[in-house]
This record gives C-alpha cells, structure tokens and sequence, in this order.
C-alpha cells in the first residue's frame, strides 16, 4: 500500500476515471403472470430432508454457551403460505406485508451452464453508458405490478422477509427464521443478489450484464457513487444520510467504516482513511483466521433467533454501512438503516455486491495460506432457501451450490485491496514514532486497576476496562500460526431494536481511548442494525483475535492484558457477562 497523500476536504475532488463496460439496451421481457395461491454438490452427499470501570479478569465471568448442537437439521427454506406480517424494532408490525406471491410450485434450482460471464463493476468506475443501462433496468423492474415477484417492491420485500421474522423456521414453527447474524449471512446474501442480477439482466435483453459493486474499501471507493445520487432517476433514492452525499463535504462525504451514528467534519480525510483500511485488515485478516470468526455462528434449525453470532465484515462495515447510509430524519433509520427497508434502497444491492466480493475475496486468500475455505459441515452446505427467478418461478437453491461466484456466472472487476498491505505499512509508520518503554507501561496498567473490581455481567453505559489474564504467554512462531490467541467477550445482551456499537482496546495508556485515531491498540468492535427479535434482547459473543495485536504492541511477553470497552452508540442498552482469553486451531471448525 502507497503511503496516503495528506489530503485537506478542501482539495477533495469528486470527479472519477470512467470505463465502459456494456453496451446499453432497453428491451423489456414480457411478463409473466403468477397465481397467488395458499444441484448437489459433487464432492459430498446431500441430506435428504424437507465515567470507568475498573477491574480484574482471571478468566471466565458468567460464561454463556452460545453454540448451537453439535449434530442438527440445517436450516430449510420457509413455507411461504406460512408468511406473516414482519415487525419493527419497537415491536410493532410493519403496515404493509412483505410477504410475497404464493407459487404453483417450487423446483430445485440447478445452475445454468456458463456461456458468457456477467462482469460485476466497481460503481465509481463505470461510464454514463452503463448507468444509463442500469437506470433502464430498475425502472423496468419498478414498473412490474407490484404483485409480480420480480417487480422492485417484491425484491426489496425479500429481504425485509427474511430479516424481519416473517417467517417461522420450517421444522420448529416455535421459533422464527432470521438469515443475519450466522454462518448463513454471506451465501444467503449472495443467492439474493444472484437472482435479481439475473431479473434486471431479463428485463434490458442482456445475459451479460453485472450488478455494479460499492467499492467501499478502497479510497476511490469511499464515497456514495454518483450513480446513485442523481435526483429524479431509478437508482436515487431520497431516504438517506443528506450530509454523506457527494458534494456534502470531504469529510462528512467520504465513507466511515466505523460508523457510530455521528460525523466528524473535523477529522483529516487521511485519517478516516486509514482508519478504513485498519478496520477492513481486522475484518480480513487480524481477525479472521478462523472460519467461524469471519462466516459467523453456527445456524441450524431449532437455534433461537437471538442466540447466534455475527461474523467479522457482518458486526463491521457491513453494519457501519447501512447505518451511515440510512435517513436520520425518519423513525428508523429508513431506508438502509433497518433490515426492514434496507431493500427499497437500489444502494442497499451495491452494497451486498462488495461484501460478496469480500467473501471471494476472504475464499481467495484463504487458499493462498493452504486453509480451508469454507465449512465442511453438512448443516451449512445443506441449507436451502427460496427465491423467485427471473421467470418468476420458485425456485429452491442450497448454500453447498453458491460456494464459486464464477461457477454462478459472474465475477467482479478486478480491483486492488489496499488495505491488504495496512499492517505492514502501520508497524512500519509506528517504528519511526518513540513509545513508552514497555516495562513502564505494564506498570501503569497495573496501577490503574481499582480495589473495587468489575463484578460481570455489567452494564457497558460507560467506558469499562478490565485486567485478562493470558495463560499463555511468549508463543513460537509455530504455535502462533497452529493456534490463534482470542479475546472473548461474552454473554453480551443487546436490544436488538437499538442501534449498538462499542470497542474494543488492548493495553491502551490512556483512560479514553482516542476513537479520532487508527491506533494499534485497536483490536475490533460489535455493532448492529436495528431490528426486531423474538426475544426481548439478544444474547451474543465476540472474537477479536490478538496474535498480531501483541506483537505489535511488543507485549508478547505479558502475562496479563488490559481490555478497554468503550461504548459509542447505544450502550446504555448492552450488557457484559464476560471476558477471557483462549486459544484455538485455525483448521478445527
């Protein structure tokens, strides 16, 4: 990674380089009227089914088990005569159904043979061709009845379905269906995006065409894409953030990965950069060694809706995302601010494209290291949901088929990954800057721990901090890369219909940890989009891993941490049951 210009908001430029990438095409299908009445994978078999706080930290405070059985049923697509009304965060139902058509049948879905690959684009990248193209496209998918499963309505109300307990779990009606917050966010996702890629292909004649993709985790990328900020076309939108449009100001315009519900129009636009790429490295890298870690918690059927955990990029900038997005001026946080209406947003698409192209991405790197790049767990690859294809037809799709983007039929633009190389860069920057001798550090820390500990589960409505002991300490490089060092907080309840986030330091030296700077210390967040639960609060956990932490912070050697939560964002409404350290093989999930 170059080293970042020093760049004032001033001297921020709007304007982009252009490539073209399709020609334009306008010709609509016909449609296709539905009655609204009440592929395996090849290498393994499929199931047959239908102020502060101080304190000290030994080890395990109130320790919650938080997975879910060992041998279970996967998660199966939901009845959709089954539909109900989706809820709000306050508990109240959303006023119109975002149940959708009921079929004449449901096929399984096996994938068409590849003639041509769609080239999915990075949106600040593509020429006026392709937006007029793809402008053509969404007001085509905008002007299907709003009963025609392919119409945008229906696609936005998918996601609201699934996201928005409307459905009960096939197999425990007891329990409703919720596809975020598990090892089911990124496939489910992707299927999502698969098939209305391939509706607004249908609608302009064009097999080729690809959805453009938010580049937000590369600097040309971190802005709204102009496409999308046009008043009066198919792909505006106007419940969103007004001083995050481009022309709003640098500072206030340029994407904030670590999102806390208020902007810093002061903050160096270099900084919030390299904050970005820190924050992306953690969700890629730092923190991600382990498949659970960064594809989220096991997911299967009969799980309560508020007990599994989300991955890496899912709590981070997928969240900050949404929220930084979406309207402050409305009730909640409309449109990309809530699971609800995310969809009615065409943004909310682009959006999903890059963390789909993360997932590649992540798949990708992990092969490069010789580690597995997925699950081998029959309860994730036999998952299946449904959706409506481009001939609305229902269709049943299983996660073990959405493993290969460019077995789907698309890739993405090739784009570099800056924040690849952030660690790197980072520790050599932090070289050339004097440090407190380690030793004193350590014994500033010890001084700072109170007579009065933390007694856990405990309230996060003010900065806490807590001594955790390390029980292993000055590990070979060996031992780093067989087994992962993780710091755990958990039995954390949330009210889900709040917007939540906190951080999380290491062996910070200052009692108020400076959120403004991409400090080492940094060692992760949780966050969430608002929405509603079966439960009146959500029981979670985090992993944040700390191998590279300690090595940078030269405190290899301690025994002991000290662990910093500084809440940022609704932290009246989380609670703490614990925190500890553990160690895990990289290759056993």
């Amino acid at each position: 990674m170059a080293s970042l210009p020093i760049i004032t908001c001033s001297q921020f430029s709007s304007s982009r380089p252009k490539t073209l990438l399709s020609k334009p095409s306008s010709r609509p299908r016909q449609l296709l009227q539905v009655r609204c009445n009440a592929q395996n994978d090849k290498n393994t078999p499929h199931l047959d089914r239908r102020n502060l706080l101080l304190g000290m930290a030994g080890g395990l405070y109130g320790s919650t088990n938080l997975d879910s059985p060992a041998l279970a049923t996967p998660i199966s697509a939901p009845d959709l005569a089954k539909c109900t009304l989706a809820t709000l965060p306050n508990g109240q139902t959303i006023p119109e159904s975002c149940c959708p058509p009921l079929p004449d049948k449901i096929i399984d879905y096996k994938l068409p043979t590849v003639k041509t690959m769609r080239v999915r684009p990075a949106a600040h990248l593509v020429t006026q061709d392709y937006i007029d193209k793809y402008n053509k496209a969404i007001e085509l998918m905008k002007g299907y009845p709003d009963d025609d499963p392919r119409s945008f309505k229906q696609q936005a109300n998918v996601h609201c379905a699934y996201c928005n307990l409307a459905y009960p779990q096939t197999g425990d009606s007891d329990i409703k269906l919720q596809i975020h917050f598990s090892w089911l966010f990124f496939p489910w996702h992707r299927w999502y995006l698969y098939f209305y890629e391939r509706i607004l292909g249908n609608l302009i004649g064009d097999p080729t065409f690809g959805l453009p993709f938010w580049n937000w985790d590369h600097p040309d990328g971190m802005f709204m894409p102009d496409m999308f900020d046009k008043e009066g076309t198919p792909a505006y939108d106007e419940f969103r953030n007004q001083a995050h449009r481009p022309g709003a100001g640098a500072c206030t315009s340029t994407v904030d990965l670590r999102y806390n519900g208020k902007d810093h129009p002061k903050r160096p636009l270099r900084r919030t950069i390299s904050r970005n790429l820190q924050e992306m490295y953690g969700e890629m890298v730092k923190h991600s060694r382990r498949l659970y870690d960064f594809y989220g918690a096991k997911y299967v059927t009969g799980t309560p809706t508020n007990v599994p955990g989300a991955g890496t990029v899912e709590r981070g900038s997928h969240t900050a995302l949404h929220m930084w997005v979406g309207d402050p001026r409305q009730p909640n946080g409309e449109d990309m601010g809530n699971f609800y209406s995310a969809g009615r947003d065409p943004i909310f698409f682009s959006h999903h494209a890059n963390i789909d192209r993360l997932w590649s991405v992540y798949r990708d790197l992990r092969a490069k290291r010789g580690r597995p790049r997925q699950f081998k767990d029959r309860e994730w690859l036999d998952a299946d949901f449904v959706f409506y294809d481009e001939n609305a037809q229902l269709v049943r799709v299983r996660v073990a088929d959405a493993l290969e983007n460019e077995a789907m039929g698309y890739k993405f633009q090739k784009v570099d990954n800056p924040w690849l190389s952030y660690r790197e860069e980072r520790v050599r920057d932090q070289k050339k800057k004097p440090r407190k001798a380690a030793n004193n550090v350590r014994s500033l820390l010890r001084k700072k721990v109170s007579d009065e500990a933390v007694i856990f589960p405990v309230k996060l409505d003010k900065i806490v901090q807590v001594l955790v002991d390390r029980p292993k300490k000055s590990r070979s490089k060996v031992e780093k890369e067989k087994e992962e060092e993780l710091l755990v907080i958990e039995g954390i309840e949330v009210d889900t219909s709040k917007f939540v986030r906190f951080e999380v330091y290491v062996n910070d030296e200052d009692d108020k940890p400076d959120e403004e700077a991409d400090k080492a210390e940094y060692a992760g967040c949780y966050s969430q989009v608002p929405h509603k639960s079966s439960g009146e609060v959500m029981k979670t956990k985090i992993r944040l891993g700390l191998s590279e932490v300690m090595e940078d912070l030269d405190a290899d050697d301690d025994d002991q941490i000290l662990v910093t939560l500084v809440p940022q964002a609704g932290g009246d409404e989380v609670t703490i049951g614990g925190i500890k350290i553990i160690y895990d093989d990289v290759d056993e999930d």
